[in-house]
C-alpha cells in the first residue's frame, strides 16, 4: 500500500508552519487497518514535540484516502526537522523555515488590511537562525457580496507567477476568464491571493473579487509573491461566509496560536 502514496512534500524541502506533512493513497483505506498504516508512516521531529495523525476528507477525495501528520497543538515550530518513513519505501526529509502568518480582516471595507506577520528564521543547513521580525499593512480587496471570501484558516499550497482563472470551474458560469499574475494557492479548488490590476481602485475600500485576495498591481503583489513559500498561513475574519471546510486545502484545525 505504501508503494503507491503522495507525500505533498519533496526529499529536502523546506517549508512554512502551518503545512501537514499529508499522505494520499490511491485507494481509501478501510476504517479497520488505519491504526496499523499509522504504524507504518512512522514520523519523527527534531524538537520532540508531540504529534498526530488525522484522516481527512479531502475536497475532491473518499474518506480513507488520506491522512496528514501535524503538531497537535500549535503550528509548527521554526527550525525543527521533519522525518517521515514510508515503512520499507524510504523516508523523506522535510525542515520547517520561518514563520509567516497572514490576517485577512474582510469586514471593515475602509479599513480592509492584509497584515503579514513575519517572524524570520533563515534555515542555513540545519540551523535555524532568527534575523528579525516585520510587520506589513496592505491594502486588499476580498470577495463581494455572492462571492465572499472562505473564513478560517488556509495555509499556502502553491505558487505560480501566472495562473489561469475560469469562474466555470467553480460554479460561477462565465463570469471571469483571464490569467491572473504572482498568485499564491490556498485552496484545493483555488482560492488565490494574486494581483488584480481591476481592482486597484477597490483595495481598501470595497471588496469586488469572486472569492480571491486582490493586491494592488504597484508590485506589492510580487513582492509577496517573493516572500511565501509553501506552508505559510492565511487566515481571514469577517468575511460573510462559512469557515473553509476540512480537507479543503491544509489549513483545518489551525487558528491557535504560533508554536515559538
Amino acid at each position: 500500500m505504501l508503494a503507491h502514496v503522495r507525500v505533498n512534500m519533496s526529499d529536502g524541502e523546506t517549508v512554512g508552519v502551518g503545512i501537514p506533512i499529508s499522505v494520499t493513497f490511491s485507494r481509501p483505506v478501510p476504517a479497520a487497518d488505519r491504526e496499523g498504516v499509522e504504524s507504518w508512516l512512522r514520523g519523527q521531529t527534531s524538537s520532540g514535540k508531540r504529534v498526530a495523525w488525522s484522516w481527512v476528507m479531502g475536497h475532491s477525495l473518499l474518506d480513507g484516502r488520506r491522512v496528514d501528520f501535524r503538531p497537535d497543538t500549535a503550528y509548527w515550530r521554526s527550525g525543527t526537522r521533519v522525518t517521515l518513513r514510508l515503512g520499507s519505501h524510504g523516508a523523506r526529509h522535510f525542515a520547517i523555515g520561518r514563520s509567516l502568518v497572514t490576517t485577512v480582516d474582510a469586514k471593515t471595507y475602509a479599513k480592509t488590511y492584509l497584515i503579514t506577520y513575519v517572524m524570520t528564521y533563515v534555515m542555513r543547513y540545519v540551523i535555524a537562525v532568527r534575523t528579525g521580525g516585520t510587520a506589513q499593512r496592505i491594502p486588499v480587496a476580498t470577495g463581494a457580496p455572492g462571492t465572499d471570501t472562505w473564513n478560517g484558516t488556509m495555509v499556502v499550497t502553491d505558487e505560480q507567477q501566472k495562473v489561469c482563472m475560469d469562474s466555470r470551474t467553480v460554479g460561477l458560469g462565465d463570469t471571469h476568464h483571464g490569467y491572473c499574475f504572482w498568485a499564491v494557492d490556498l485552496t484545493t479548488p483555488g482560492t488565490y491571493v494574486h494581483e488584480n490590476p481591476r481592482a486597484d481602485a477597490e483595495v481598501g475600500h470595497h471588496n469586488v473579487t469572486h472569492g480571491c485576495v486582490s493586491l494592488p498591481s504597484d508590485g506589492t503583489a510580487r513582492r509577496i509573491y517573493g516572500q511565501v513559500r509553501a506552508g505559510d498561513v492565511v487566515t481571514v475574519t469577517g468575511a460573510d461566509k462559512a469557515t473553509v471546510a476540512p480537507g479543503n486545502g491544509y489549513g483545518y484545525g489551525y487558528g491557535y496560536s504560533d508554536g515559538k
